[in-house]
């Protein structure tokens, strides 16, 4: 039955509103927190001013007492204040992260792939500074002007001390800000880029190591990390000397407030307490101007961090209220599609058009670089057409909403992509495991023999990428797991291309099976030895149908024309190319 689903997408800045009562929490613990922060200057005053004077043990005692008992309070609040961001960042981690993988994922399954390859570590970043130094400096710097106004009430010269100091260290804030916000953003690209290359060469070491490229990709990283490295060492120079001469200046302000406290002292203008007072609620202001300072690559980086997942999300197209359409029965149909990628000039593929109803199978073939696999992701609705339209039962497969969609699509891509975890996991498609779909899917796909020959069967772990198969049992694990959940469409991109004798006999007993319960087949392939069991061949000549029949017609034509003999991947010579 169809019926209207609402789904909503937050944006980063609507996510994290919903963390305000865990900033509104803190701000509150911040405020409790630095009206204690003046327990200790209204202690000094008290002592020097009532206690010394008047000599009175047991008013020592009692103050004592209440000064310790509002540091312990404040201690705890301080606690509960930590607890509170810590919780803020993991919950934010724990929410935004799933979110953020997803559309990591999505974005880099399309055609400009490769986007937005450093989301979770900005995740990361986001969470670091909520449970640092930095977010702490920013909840305490609303209160320098209110210490700023305490001490003018104890005397104006202390104040105008006061305010000059919190101006010069604003001063040092704000250079500070000009001076270091770029060359830090500069480091941050620069990292970004090497920390690809690096995880690029680690995933291609087998080739690396086997043809002595080792050295080459190291010098490869090291030219990316070098300018990175440069932009690190401008930043520490200009942070380091902001640093040391905001340190600088916040004690020698409290030297001088201290002097100054001493000359009203002698005048009589003020207190010894006072003085004391004075000088502990300057330093007490102007701490948190000194900690954002040196915490400043931290804020910096959160900030850009927040910047690109902001980006990240909000490129990502609302969804409005869909309804849900029926279970698709495989009719396919590819409308004068036309599909490029950004930058270049000529089309991949140019006004495509067939139909392939509900239960037929289709062999695509061509030349390299023809669009076979450019088409597949298209009919599969991996990519969207930049003209025409791909449609299952009518609908624009592009457009239908992938979660559902998914458990009717069958999809074996060219370059085999497994996940760690276990067979059955894999065939699952990493979902909850429905041990009897997962072996039925197995046997459909003539892989359930294979599968119990692993030396622990369905639970084997096949290692990240599958690193423990060979390329032949990855192969066939990935086609049982575009069998899973019985689909409509399936799409099977070179289903061969590592398969030995006893596995592509399986294959094509799959491929019958197949066709026997109904489902819509297309396959890609090089080798005329699955033709016989298509219904309709496909050849596709630069982006452009050449050809398109019954497979019958289409071999007999090739039969008598001269062909172009092209060695298939087992050294045979093939004759698909007219």
């Amino acid at each position: 039955m169809a019926h209207n689903i609402p789904v909503s997408r937050p944006s980063l800045r609507e996510f994290t509103s919903r963390f305000r009562p865990y900033f509104v929490s803190a701000a509150v613990f911040s405020l409790l927190v630095n009206l204690l922060m003046l327990v200790p200057a209204l202690f000094m005053i008290q002592v020097f001013d009532r206690v010394v004077t008047s000599r009175s043990t047991e008013t020592l005692i009692m103050l004592l007492v209440i000064a310790i008992g509002a540091l312990l309070f404040m201690a705890f609040l301080d606690v509960i204040r930590a607890r509170l961001l810590t919780a803020a960042a993991v919950s934010l981690e724990r929410h935004l992260g799933p979110r953020v993988l997803a559309d990591m994922i999505r974005n880099n399954a399309g055609p400009e792939g490769g986007k937005n390859l450093n989301g979770l570590r900005d995740v990361n970043s986001l969470r670091g500074f909520l449970t640092g130094p930095g977010i702490i400096a920013l909840f305490d710097s609303p209160w320098v002007p209110i210490y700023v106004l305490i001490i003018y009430l104890f005397h104006p010269i202390l104040g105008w001390v006061a305010i000059g100091g919190a101006f010069i260290m604003l001063t040092l804030a704000i250079l500070n800000e000009k001076l270091s916000r770029q060359p830090l953003e500069a480091m941050q690209l620069e990292s970004r880029k090497a920390g690809r290359f690096a995880d690029q060469s680690i995933a291609n070491a087998e080739v690396a190591r086997t043809l002595g490229m080792v050295d080459n990709l190291a010098r490869g990283w090291q030219g990316f990390s070098r300018s990175g490295l440069e932009k690190q060492l401008q930043a520490s120079r200009i942070g380091s000397v902001l640093t040391s001469t905001t340190r600088l200046t916040r004690q020698s302000l409290q030297v001088i407030m201290l002097a100054t406290g001493a000359w009203l002292v002698i005048h009589q203008e003020a207190t010894t307490g006072v003085m004391i007072a004075a000088t502990i609620l300057l330093g007490r202001a102007l701490a948190p101007v000194e900690m954002a300072i040196a915490g400043w690559k931290a804020m910096v980086e959160a900030r850009s961090a927040y910047g690109r997942l902001d980006e990240m999300l909000s490129e990502e197209p609302q969804d409005e209220v869909v309804t849900e359409l029926p279970t698709p029965r495989g009719d396919l149909s590819v409308e004068r599609v036309v599909f490029g990628f950004a930058g270049q000039e000529r089309p991949v593929i140019k006004q495509v058009s067939f139909i392939l109803p509900a239960g037929e199978s289709l062999a695509i073939v061509g030349p390299s670089a023809a669009g076979k696999s450019t088409l597949a992701r298209l009919i599969v609705g991996l990519w969207k057409p930049v003209m025409g339209t791909v449609r299952l039962d009518g609908a624009d497969i592009a457009a239908w909403p992938r979660a559902r969609l998914g458990p009717y699509i069958g999809y074996l891509p060219q370059n085999v992509e497994l996940f760690a975890g276990t067979v059955s996991q894999n065939i699952a498609r990493m979902g909850e495991v429905d041990s009897a779909a997962v072996i039925d899917a197995a046997k459909r796909a003539d892989a359930h023999e294979m599968i119990l020959r692993l030396p622990q069967g369905y639970d084997t772990f096949i290692g990240e990428g599958g690193s423990f198969l060979s390329a032949g049992q990855r192969q066939r694990v990935a086609l049982a797991r575009a069998l899973y959940g019985k689909p409509c469409l399936v799409v099977l991109d070179e289903p061969n291309s590592n398969l030995d004798g006893q596995g592509e006999a399986a294959l094509i007993e799959a491929i019958r099976r197949m066709k026997a319960a109904g489902v819509t087949l297309i396959v890609i392939t090089h080798r005329s030895t699955l033709l016989t069991n298509m219904d309709k061949i496909l050849l596709l000549r630069e982006g452009v149908i050449e050809k398109i029949g019954p497979v019958s017609e289409l071999m007999a034509g090739a039969n008598t024309q001269p062909a172009e003999t092209r060695p298939n991947r087992t050294g045979q010579a093939n004759k698909l190319y007219y």
